[in-house]
């Protein structure tokens, strides 16, 4: 069984660890002060989850989050190569978006380019398009120098009433 919280400071090193399993495709992230930075700020402000296994112990999952209505990010999502296939990712997602999306808005996430090795290899857009997102523009290149590319969730209003007959 897989579940999801809010990350406490004592979870860095379980981020550090995911990073470790992605840094191929993503660049440098576990000796990156600014990394850990980056961690440590969302989780001070209630930004970051983790997913954790009753299968296994520590962290099996991470998610950064950035919300300023009616833009919203993931800032950063990965789930540890064993649970990769297995609902983590997706159950991280349907959690901050309940946690942290009041809608209308768009929610983005930078994700690999289409020529990229790790759009195949990661499943990350098929994984983003299977959410409902929808690729968007061109994004500056990654760390590495691979190609990146803005997806997109449309977050409609809420439902107006019908006009009185």
């Amino acid at each position: 069984m897989i579940t999801i919280r809010l990350a406490r400071d004592t979870d860095l090193d379980g981020f550090l660890a995911l990073a470790s399993q992605v840094e191929h495709w993503f660049g440098p992230m576990v000796g990156e002060p600014g990394f850990h930075r980056a961690v440590e700020a969302h989780i001070r402000d209630a930004a970051a989850l983790v997913a954790e296994s009753t299968a296994a112990p520590g962290v099996v999952g991470g998610l950064l989050f950035g919300a300023a209505p009616p833009a919203y990010h993931v800032h950063w999502l990965v789930t540890a190569e064993h649970c990769r296939g297995r609902g983590v990712g997706r159950l991280l997602m349907a959690d901050a978006l309940r946690r942290y999306v009041t809608g209308p808005g768009a929610v983005d996430v930078v994700t690999f380019g289409p020529d990229h090795p790790g759009a195949v290899d990661s499943g990350a857009r098929v994984f983003y398009e299977r959410l409902g997102f929808r690729p968007g523009e061109p994004a500056g290149p990654g760390p590495e120098g691979g190609s990146r590319q803005v997806y997109r969730l449309p977050l409609p209003g809420p439902a107006r009433p019908a006009p009185a007959p």
